[in-house]
C-alpha cells in the first residue's frame, strides 16, 4: 500500500468537499446548532474544528510537537483538556474566515506529509495519547484524515437539518 498516495488523495478530496459545503453557510448561520439533545457544536465551532484540526495533528504525531507549554505532557491531560465540551470550543466569526484557515490547514497538513518518509508511513509505531497502539504512522494519519471525513459529513447534516437543498452528491463533492 502506498500511504502517501492514498493520503494526499483524500486529503485534497476531504478538503475540497468541505470548503464547498462552506458555500452553503452564510455568517447569519454561524450560531444555529440542532435544537434536541446536547453537547452541539455551533456552526460556527463546527467550521472552526473542521477548518483548523488536522495540520496541528498530522504536525504532533509527525514531528512530536503537540504544541503544548513546557512542561505540559498530554498523557497527562484531563479527559475534558483533551475533548472540551462544545460550550468551551472556539467558533470562526465569518465564513470567510473559516474558508481560509481551511485552505491553510490543507497546505499545513500535505506539507507535514511530505516530511514523513514512506518508511515511516508504513513502519514507524503512532501511538498517541488518547490510543497509546502502535499503529503505523500512515494508518494513524489516515484516522486523522477519517476525523475530517466525518466532521464534513456532520456539516452536511447540519446543512439538511436547516433545510438547505443539499444532496448526497454535495457530501462527496459530485
Amino acid at each position: 500500500m502506498n500511504w502517501r498516495e492514498l493520503l494526499q488523495s483524500e486529503i485534497k478530496v476531504n478538503y475540497n468537499v468541505a470548503d464547498q459545503l462552506f458555500d452553503w453557510i452564510s455568517d447569519k448561520d454561524l450560531a444555529w446548532k440542532p435544537a434536541g439533545g446536547s453537547n452541539w457544536m455551533t456552526v460556527g465551532q463546527l467550521l472552526m474544528h473542521i477548518a483548523v484540526g488536522t495540520g496541528p495533528a498530522f504536525k504532533a504525531v509527525i514531528t512530536g510537537d503537540w504544541g503544548l507549554p513546557e512542561g505540559k505532557d498530554p498523557s497527562e491531560m484531563s479527559e475534558e483538556e483533551m475533548l472540551p465540551p462544545a460550550a468551551k470550543m472556539p467558533a470562526v466569526e465569518t465564513v470567510d474566515q473559516a474558508k481560509q484557515l481551511l485552505q491553510k490547514d490543507m497546505q499545513e497538513t500535505l506539507d507535514y506529509l511530505s516530511r514523513a518518509t514512506d518508511e515511516r508511513l508504513e513502519n514507524e509505531p503512532a501511538p498517541v495519547p488518547w490510543d497509546p497502539t502502535g499503529i503505523s504512522l500512515g494508518y494513524r494519519l489516515l484516522q486523522f484524515v477519517i476525523h475530517l471525513n466525518q466532521h464534513k459529513g456532520q456539516l452536511f447534516y447540519y446543512l439538511k437539518l436547516q433545510e438547505k437543498p443539499v444532496n448526497t452528491q454535495h457530501l462527496w463533492g459530485m
